[in-house]
């Protein structure tokens, strides 16, 4: 990087080399970079780029596999908008920058005596890139993380620095807690939080027929339940995880490592890289593996129990489906496999969220079952998650915005009940579209 100039303790600089996402597959470059260490710097930045005729985007981690963060303007990291701002115990929140990792948070909170009620499985992300695009965990009754935000304050495009919450600008408020990034840069953001608790997860091998057979039940009987099956083979690992009195019994030091590095990272690397070398060995892999992880119990505090490592880099395609739809495209995505020559190293996961109230929310205003499929990087993808995502528009599905598909604000609109109130609210936040790029052209139009 080169012409760094400092504006209170942020800094602007000229970009020299490309941003690329986690996963390798989305490349920009744009003119400069800014690093604000306070919303008024991000305002003062989001002002001279419009007076300079440049769009603006921020990017976290970089852990979106779209390219909605990409742009050939002004590039914001909020590395520096990082840390918790307050903890208020009467209301039962917290407010943090909007730049803090996840997993940050999540430490912070622990050492406090609180917790977020549901959480997502991996916390690279920022809490504004991971709400900002509708990341979520599975649950019964408690929904994304967008749904437990309280308040938020974001600059708009005037530069001005907005506060929003069900009482003050209600209706940026329903729209922007998922914002995709075109409404305003989120600088901080009030969660709901709640006394830490223990949860107790219940990790189990079960048949493809035995999971979608018991899949109702399987999902009223449990607070979070999740499982993932293993194409070319009839094998799911299932996962519980339910509240618990106590006390607290952590996986083994060893016989944890040996679980969530070895074999879920370690040895499946090593898999990936064999099954791309050489594709007619995936299945004899996936049967292998599939059968490698063993039922195991243990009870640890939230965010222990519902993120994992995940150090294996992959492209991932997840669609929302109305949940009473989830088995039957499940089991078309089963059979297209089965009769295809597709050969699939990575496991399908399955999650459920409850209805929520955010105008584009994957789970907005209906009971939502999610089918992720992934692809080890670098694995030609295209047949695959074309022939997934078929199955998946036919059960009415909506795209996570933050991971591969090819819809367009023509089908969105449609998926979505409260689209044109998301698209209005933008007209009048943006109107010269000043936080565009192509993706938000293609799913929001113009």
């Amino acid at each position: 990087m080169s012409g760094t100039t400092t504006a209170g303790s942020g800094s602007v600089r000229t970009a020299g080399s490309p941003w690329r996402n986690w996963a390798g597959n989305v490349t920009s470059r744009p003119v400069r970079e800014v690093s604000p260490a306070s919303a008024e710097e991000l305002a003062e930045a989001v002002r001279r780029a419009a007076e300079d005729g440049l769009r603006v985007k921020t990017v976290g981690t970089g852990h979106s596999f779209t390219s909605i963060a990409a742009t050939d303007g002004v590039l914001i990291r909020p590395g520096l908008l990082a840390g918790i701002r307050r903890i208020d115990r009467e209301a039962m929140t917290v407010t943090v920058e909007s730049g803090t990792p996840l997993k940050r948070l999540n430490v912070a909170l622990a050492r406090e005596g609180l917790s977020l009620t549901n959480m997502g499985d991996i916390m690279e992300q920022t809490v504004a890139g991971a709400t900002s695009t509708g990341t979520h965990g599975t649950g019964r009754d408690s929904a994304s993380i967008a749904a437990q935000i309280r308040e938020l304050e974001l600059v708009t495009a005037s530069g001005e620095l907005l506060t929003c919450s069900e009482k003050e600008n209600p209706e940026v408020f329903a729209a922007a807690r998922i914002g995709l990034g075109a409404l305003g840069v989120v600088t901080a953001i009030t969660f709901a939080v709640e006394p830490v608790f223990l949860l107790t997860a219940r990790e189990e091998p079960m048949t493809f027929d035995r999971v979608t057979s018991d899949f109702d039940a399987l999902h009223a009987e449990n607070e979070h339940f999740e499982f993932y099956w293993f194409p070319h083979t009839d094998n799911c690992n299932t996962k519980r995880n339910n509240r618990s009195a106590g006390p607290a019994a952590p996986p083994g030091r060893i016989s944890g490592w040996i679980e969530d590095e070895l074999l879920s990272n370690g040895i499946f690397q090593l898999a990936c890289s064999l099954g791309r070398a050489v594709p007619p060995v995936i299945p004899s892999i996936a049967k292998v593996s599939s059968r490698a992880l063993s039922a195991r119990t243990y009870t640890d505090i939230p965010y222990k129990v519902f993120t994992s490592p995940r150090r294996v880099r992959f492209l991932e395609m997840e669609y929302a489906l109305p949940r009473e739809a989830a088995v039957a495209a499940l089991r078309e995505l089963k059979a297209m496999i089965e009769r295809s020559p597709l050969k699939v190293s990575f496991p399908v996961e399955v999650r459920t969220a409850p209805a929520d109230d955010i105008a584009l929310s994957t789970a907005s205003g209906r009971e939502t079952a999610y089918i992720a499929v992934h692809l080890y990087r670098g694995t030609p993808h295209r047949a695959y998650f074309t022939a997934v995502e078929r199955i998946m528009t036919a059960h009415g599905g909506r795209p996570h915005w933050g991971k591969v598909h090819t819809r367009d604000a023509a089908y969105l609109s449609e998926a979505y009940p409260r689209f044109a109130e998301f698209t209005a609210l933008r007209d009048r936040l943006d109107p010269d579209r000043l936080f565009a790029n192509d993706y938000l052209r293609r799913v929001l139009g113009d």
